[in-house]
């Protein structure tokens, strides 16, 4: 498995765009505060769904071939 590389293009538009940054206070900032920034302004994401309700939602909602397929 190989991680994501940072997405820096995104990063550097909402820093410059959205919160209309210097490109000073932008670099000085740590990757956590730019976070906190966006939690900010977009509101606290949803934590991902961990494997139990993701195996209880699939028992909920199989996977199912159509008749004759």
């Amino acid at each position: 498995m190989t991680a994501e590389p940072f997405p820096w293009r995104a990063a550097m538009a909402f820093g410059f765009g959205t919160l209309r940054l210097a490109s000073r206070d932008f670099w000085a900032m740590t990757p956590r505060e730019l976070a906190a920034a966006i939690e900010g302004v977009s509101g606290r994401r949803a934590a991902p769904m961990d494997r139990a309700a993701f195996d209880a939602l699939a028992a909920r909602f199989p996977d199912t071939r159509p008749e004759g397929g």
